[in-house]
């Protein structure tokens, strides 16, 4: 197998708010071209939109942070899309994933903003910015092709 091509993970939660941090969980969720359905930001200036629709972080990153002793947790930083065992170096910009029947593609990480504060040991964000910390942000994707998605799908690099 090629590095990165047909790398396999599952989707481990997902969250979504009327506004606003923490995202809370929810079991499935319909994903539009949009984002989840149901979903909203309230600074629409700098989240959401078709190429910001779905948030995606990695577990693995937010049980090192609580490792580390920040209350970080699925949903405080905004993410939608929670995902295990994926190598998180591999979600760059450009990267195709599949996530149980929804498609989508990274478009940018998502840069860390002070609603996400609480989630850090002192009020430490930066701590998942991609500038200060590479490899260690979220990232906004655009769906390509809507669909459902619950815990436990499979998530792949294609």
């Amino acid at each position: 197998m090629i590095e990165g091509l047909g790398a396999f993970g599952q989707v481990a939660g997902l969250q979504r708010s009327g506004g606003g941090v923490p995202k809370l969980p929810i079991e499935r969720a319909t994903v539009l071209l949009t984002g989840i359905e149901g979903d909203w930001q309230r600074n629409r200036k700098f989240h959401g939109g078709p190429d910001r629709a779905l948030c995606l972080y990695s577990l693995e990153l937010l049980d090192a942070l609580v490792r580390e002793g920040h209350p970080a947790g699925a949903g405080r930083m905004g993410e939608n899309v929670t995902i295990s065992g994926i190598d998180w170096r591999l979600m760059q910009f450009g990267t195709r994933v599949r996530i149980g029947r929804v498609e989508a593609e990274v478009t940018a990480f998502a840069a860390p903003c002070r609603s996400i504060a609480g989630a850090f040991l002192g009020g430490e964000f930066t701590r998942v910015s991609e500038k200060v910390y590479p490899g260690w942000s979220r990232v906004y994707a655009k769906v390509l092709r809507e669909g459902e998605i619950a815990i436990g799908n499979a998530v792949e690099i294609l």
